[in-house]
């Protein structure tokens, strides 16, 4: 599927998802590379995307991915919009010069390939993988990552939405992301896990409702990325900790990023809605999620580069 073909009102399949991503890669030869994180449980590839300008200027990086819980179709769709506004208007576009001036920006629309491609073939709310531990299929992505692993807010049975897996990283697709981000560590600086749903900015901790000592900064920023988001469409988020805002959560991609990669401003945002749709978002919520949320990594983006 061409890049310029490609409808951003819609939702999409792996494949085509998968088509996208190497025809933005052929189309902006000079600033992007596709890197393969891994292959799935069930052999399929993780791709990504590295958008990074051709300038001089030291650049940390900014790592963005969706579709981790496959059910969460928003997440992957938004990840996309915002990456192509990115690349379509970088050369158009002052903000958008800014942010590839400001960052490389590490792109991973669908870290589930697996359980993605089941929500489109067998079963729409499927959340988990699809490896294959005991009794049930599949585990939780986000509650498979070594930090605090199982602690609480996770469970040890396999048929649980929530099964933290065998041990800590036990998917290939966490193991994958979480091997390769540290090969990057010196680089990345920014990190954001995107789900639905609930409009919700979340910094660490997860695993504990006490904060951790950079906190205030996680904070200050996810604040900023709100205040830039409402101002789009006018869609309310609010900001704070994971445990505190919304659930403990052991195990999860943005404690461990924080904590073990050392990437201090790690986030996990629950995207559109609140719940009329939940899960099921139509399609015309696309473009306008994707629209603010760009406008949120905006203002995020420019306040992690003034606080490093």
């Amino acid at each position: 599927m061409e890049g310029d073909d490609f409808d951003y009102g819609k939702y999409h399949t792996l494949e085509e998802i998968n088509d996208w991503v190497q025809s933005m890669a052929m189309k902006y030869k000079t600033i992007t590379t596709i890197f393969n994180i891994t292959n799935s449980y069930e052999g399929r590839p993780l791709l990504g995307l590295k958008i990074s300008s051709q300038s001089e200027i030291e650049r940390k990086g900014f790592w963005l991915e969706g579709g981790i819980h496959s059910r969460e179709w928003i997440a992957p769709a938004t990840v996309i919009y915002m990456a192509g506004y990115i690349l379509d208007h970088y050369n158009s576009d002052p903000e958008m010069m800014a942010l590839l001036d400001m960052f490389d920006w590490y792109i991973v629309p669908v870290v589930n390939p697996d359980g993605y491609e089941y929500t489109w073939s067998k079963d729409r709310m499927w959340r988990k993988t699809r490896s294959r531990h005991g009794a049930c299929i599949g585990v939780d992505p986000n509650r498979n990552w070594d930090m605090e692993w199982c602690k609480s807010g996770a469970s040890k049975d396999p048929c649980s939405d929530e099964y933290c897996g065998p041990f800590a990283f036990s998917e290939v697709e966490v193991k994958g992301v979480a091997d390769y981000i540290m090969t990057q560590t010196k680089n990345i600086t920014g990190f954001i896990d995107f789900h639905s749903y609930s409009q919700l900015w979340m910094s660490p901790w997860g695993y504990t409702k006490e904060l951790p000592t950079d906190f205030k900064q996680q904070d200050e920023g996810g604040m900023e990325a709100c205040a830039a988001l409402e101002r789009v469409n006018g869609t309310k988020y609010e900001h704070g900790s994971i445990a505190n805002i919304i659930y403990i959560a052991s195990g999860s991609s943005a404690d461990w990023t924080y904590a073990k990669a050392g990437i201090k401003y790690s986030y996990g945002v629950e995207l559109r809605d609140t719940g009329k749709y939940g899960f099921l978002l139509p399609a015309d919520q696309i473009i306008p999620s994707g629209q603010e949320t760009l406008q949120g990594i905006v203002a995020l983006a420019k306040y992690i580069y003034n606080n490093k």
